[in-house]
Parts: structure tokens; sequence; C-alpha cells
């Protein structure tokens, strides 16, 4: 049994052996995890939601370190939960991002939570938002998920996420190419990485040319311009200023009511995902389909028949038997 009152308190033991009990799929754990789940959901809701991505080696767990370093100078506390690539053998991590993050690690402030992404899409782990809640529950007042990297469906961090940030590398127009349009317009900040010496006139550059093309993407909210800025991680530059901007960004989704909307929306998507994650879960542990998947899989693979046909033929199958 979890500990209320200690993980009420932020002790973090209590905290990642409750995530720990959530990521379980054992029945008995997962009715657990929901009747904890209910009794915390009261005190959960009180931080900002902070999605952060970019392409690998962009510095991302340096830009954490920085400013959970930052934010806990300023009297706040920082939960990071920071989803790596899984193992297709083990199923682990990795990265391991708590190994990249020594110094924000031990400090009592900070909250660090690698985990691997599993089969799960966009690059977040199925358990993520009950994460969220539980590092909301135990006093954090910022939540960073680190997602795996650009590449994969962000759409699904931005939809849990209050502030969605992306990070790019210093380079020139052509860059600009190679940039998905899709994560250009779930950006509420663009960050420059790494402008620092040679590098710093390119991350100039690249921050007029990234801010050129946001004007011809439609901003996700009405009052608020994307900006574009330029920091360094590791030397500890532009943080402050990052910090401000997310600052004020909570402030003009507050002052315009829109900060409640999306909290609403966080929740009825998550809905969804849990749904579609349920019907799945049934739907593959049901013995008659077990059965029959096998066939039809050979079936499939032999071409003979087409997949689109069989899929309609299990789900047919699984929904007159319930």
């Amino acid at each position: 049994m979890i500990d209320i009152e200690l993980l009420r308190k932020g002790d973090r033991k209590t905290l990642a052996k409750a995530i720990t009990l959530l990521e379980s799929s054992r029945k008995d754990h997962r009715a657990e995890a929901e009747k904890l789940l209910t009794d915390v959901s009261v005190y959960s809701g009180n931080s900002i939601r902070i999605g952060l991505t970019g392409v690998p080696g962009v510095g991302k767990s340096t830009l954490i370190e920085a400013l959970g370093k930052y934010v806990i100078s300023q009297g706040y506390r920082i939960a990071v939960l920071a989803v790596d690539p899984s193992s297709t053998l083990s199923g682990g991590s990795i990265l391991g991002d708590k190994t990249r993050m020594q110094t924000l690690a031990v400090d009592p402030d900070a909250f660090i939570r690698p985990t691997p992404a599993g089969s799960s899409m966009g690059g977040v782990a199925r358990r993520t938002r009950e994460s969220i809640v539980l590092c909301e529950a135990a006093g954090f007042d910022v939540i960073v998920v680190e997602t795996v990297g650009v590449g994969q469906s962000e759409t699904l961090v931005s939809e849990m996420t209050d502030l969605f940030l992306l990070m790019l590398l210093p380079g020139g127009g052509d860059e600009l190419q190679g940039i998905k349009r899709g994560i250009m317009e779930l950006a509420d900040i663009v960050v420059i990485n790494k402008a620092d010496g040679e590098l710093l006139a390119r991350a100039k550059l690249s921050a007029a040319d990234v801010q050129q093309a946001l004007r011809l993407i439609k901003p996700r909210h009405h009052h608020w311009q994307v900006p574009v800025m330029t920091a360094s991680a590791q030397h500890n530059t532009g943080i402050k200023d990052l910090w401000d901007k997310v600052g004020e960004f909570r402030e003009i989704l507050r002052v315009d009511n829109q900060f409640d909307t999306d909290r609403k929306n966080q929740a009825r998507n998550w809905l969804w995902v849990e749904t579609r994650e349920l019907l799945l879960s049934r739907f593959r542990e049901d013995a008659q389909i077990k059965q029959a998947l096998e066939n039809l899989q050979q079936q499939v693979m032999d071409g003979e028949i087409l997949p689109a046909t069989a899929a309609s033929w299990l789900v047919s199958e699984f929904l007159d038997k319930s």
C-alpha cells in the first residue's frame, strides 16, 4: 500500500513506488492504482505542465537540468518524466536520463523518473498522464514531460501538457525543410539551443529563420505569438528568459480563461486514450480472438487474405461475442 500522507509530503521514494504501481499490468495493482489516483486527484492540477521535445543531440536533458536548477532557486519544485526509447529485447530504457541530469537528480526539490516508452505511441509512456497527477499531488510545481524526440506523434504530448516547447539546433534556413510542419504548429515556445561560441551567430540566424516560418503558421492560442529564443544550457544563458516566457504564457492563458479550457481538454483526451488502450487490451486477452488470430496472421502473411478483411472479421467476432 502507498502511504498517501508521505506522498503528499513529497517523499520521493514513495512517489517512485507509486509510479511503479501505476506501470504494473497486474489486475490487482491496477485496481490499487486507480484507487490511489482517485484519492489524490483532489490535490492535483496546481502545476505548470511542460512538454519538451527535440531531435536527439539537441541537449534536452542539459536544458532541463539548467532550467530545473533555476526554478528551484526561485522556490519551486520540479518533476521530470523523461520518456526514453525502449530496448526491443528487454523493454528497458536506453538513454537513462537520470544519469545525464546528475546534479538535478540529487536535489531534494527535484524528482526525475526515466520511463521506457515501450509500445506506446507518441514517444510517451501510457501511464505518463497518471504520473503527472501523482507528481502534482506530491507538491511539485513544475512537471516536465521529455519525449523521445521529433519523429513520432508529438500530438499526444501537447494533449497532456499546458505548454509545448520545441528545441532546435543552430543551422541555416535549409534545416527548416527537415522540420515537420505539424511539430511547428504545436509549439508554444521554440528554443534554439547551443547558442554559444562559434554557433552563436548561426543560432541567431536560425532564430530569425524560424520566426519567419512561424508567421505562416496559425498559432495555437489567439493571444500568444510563439517566441523563438536562443539559449545555451551548457553555459546557463537564456534560462531565466525562458522561465520568464513560461510564466508570461501561463498568465496570458489564465486571463483569457484558456488555461482551464485546456485542462478540461486534457482530461477529455485522457478518457479517449484510456478507452482505446483498454479496448485493445481486452481484445488481445480474449481467448477466442487469441485462437483465431494465430491462423489469421499466417493467412495474412501468406497473402491468402487481406489485412483489412481479417481485421474486420476479428472485430466483428469480438463485438458479437460482447
